[in-house]
């Protein structure tokens, strides 16, 4: 490999601020912020929205949409007259 083209690969905690799972593998994304986990060693954190632990997939928990109020909005702006 050529020395200085490539990124830092590292470990980084990705941490799911929707559910405050938090893990540890490596990666090449850069932070600012830093965490210490249980190991004792400290870490830069990666925030995300979704993970496992949040996603409806693998949460088993469905999010339901109130289609029928768009759908009754809908035929109510775009009707024949």
């Amino acid at each position: 490999m050529k020395k200085d083209i490539h990124p830092e690969y590292r470990e980084v905690v990705f941490q799911d601020t929707s559910s405050d799972f938090k893990f540890i593998t490596r990666s090449t994304m850069n932070s600012t912020e830093s965490i210490t986990m249980e190991d004792g060693k400290t870490y830069p954190v990666v925030k995300v929205e979704v993970s496992s632990a949040s996603h409806p997939f693998y949460t088993g928990k469905n999010v339901f949409i109130d289609t029928a109020g768009r759908v009754e909005k809908f035929r109510n702006r775009y009707q024949k007259k």
